[in-house]
């Protein structure tokens, strides 16, 4: 959750573009099982080098997507990559499978809205609030991605105050756009999550290691769907 005052038509693959962020992630997690086969500490370090690459990369062709919804019976990549997101998050989180979609559906929005890679987007979700969209704390902060209207209210007004927090769809797009402020002036991707938990001075950063694990869960089953897709 953040704690500071200051801060879907379908994204397509991007063509070679996308193929390359895709081979170079590959890459780089092949790099990850090796560290943390060997137990060094660097690990950590490399996901969190690893995550500019990948905000750098979704940057790199989010001008050229556009969002909508998930469109039943089509076959496109870019539908069968939102469909199996959609799957690994219902079923490893226990959340009905239809509202899943509708999650995953304005996270690409989102993302393409605001230039935010949309699988950061959903691991904030996940690590925030487990998808829970009526999730409220004792700090105040509500919704998926637990926003905390108070520190917020410029980016309430045009949607009628911080009672629409509980609207997903609204909750995601105002907590990507705070994300993409973060990710602006910090221009990283750990110290902009700590951030946006209020944990700038957390050791050794692990609000950011936590998401950024999520988002490498994610992204190791996409491209397992790639490769499948592939043979």
């Amino acid at each position: 959750m953040d704690t500071t005052n200051a801060a879907v038509r379908l994204p397509a693959l991007a063509g070679a573009g996308r193929l390359f962020s895709a081979a170079r992630t590959l890459l780089a997690l092949v790099g990850l099982a090796a560290l943390l086969a060997v137990g060094l500490p660097g690990p950590r370090d490399f996901l969190l080098n690893q995550a500019t690459l990948w905000t750098e990369a979704w940057d790199a062709h989010a001008e050229n997507t556009t969002a909508g919804t998930i469109q039943p019976g089509t076959g496109s990549a870019a539908v069968l990559e939102q469909r199996a997101v959609t799957e690994f998050i219902a079923k490893r989180y226990r959340v009905a499978t239809d509202a899943t979609a509708g999650f995953v559906a304005t996270a690409y929005q989102a993302g393409s809205v605001w230039k935010v890679d949309p699988l950061l987007i959903l691991a904030v979700m996940a690590i925030e609030s487990r998808y829970n969209p009526v999730a409220e704390s004792n700090m105040g902060a509500k919704g998926l991605m637990q926003v905390i209207p108070k520190f917020h209210p410029e980016k309430l007004i045009e949607h009628g105050g911080e009672g629409a927090l509980l609207d997903p769809h609204i909750n995601i797009q105002v907590g990507a756009q705070i994300l993409r402020e973060y990710l602006r002036r910090f221009g990283e991707t750990e110290t902009a999550l700590q951030m946006y938990a209020g944990a700038f001075d957390e050791p050794n950063s692990q609000y950011a290691f936590k998401v950024l694990a999520e988002r490498t869960r994610l992204e190791q089953m996409l491209r397992q769907l790639r490769r499948g897709a592939s043979t």
